[in-house]
């Protein structure tokens, strides 16, 4: 990455069906999502030019759509689906995706982190 200019999304609500157990996967849970995107170029000298940018509610509109689509057994695997849809914008050199799951007593949450670069 040549700047360390970003955009981030934290704490973004989604519902997915996912979990090992078949039982668990029956029904949507609500999961959080992080997300930490670096644009190709620098976020300076945009004109106030949404053009320019990339557009961050609709990357949320896409994550959440991802997340709503099918079902997964891994929130790795969710994780990676929203990573690749984040990609997919324009102008996005890489992004960090972190799902959180709140599945375990006694913790506040159980998370994975993914971090992917465009090739």
């Amino acid at each position: 990455m040549k700047h360390c200019d970003k955009i981030e999304i934290r704490g973004l609500r989604i519902s997915a069906h996912v979990g090992v157990p078949d039982e668990e996967r029956e029904s949507a849970q609500e999961l959080r999502v992080d997300l930490i995107i670096h644009p190709a170029d620098s976020l300076q000298g945009l004109s106030d030019d949404i053009t320019k940018t990339i557009d961050y509610h609709q990357v949320a509109m896409q994550v959440q759509a991802v997340a709503e689509t099918g079902s997964r057994r891994l929130i790795e695997t969710l994780a990676e689906d929203v990573a690749g849809a984040v990609l997919d914008f324009e102008g996005v050199e890489a992004v960090e995706v972190k799902v959180k799951k709140y599945i375990l007593p006694d913790t506040d949450f159980v998370s994975v982190t993914v971090c992917v670069e465009r090739e």
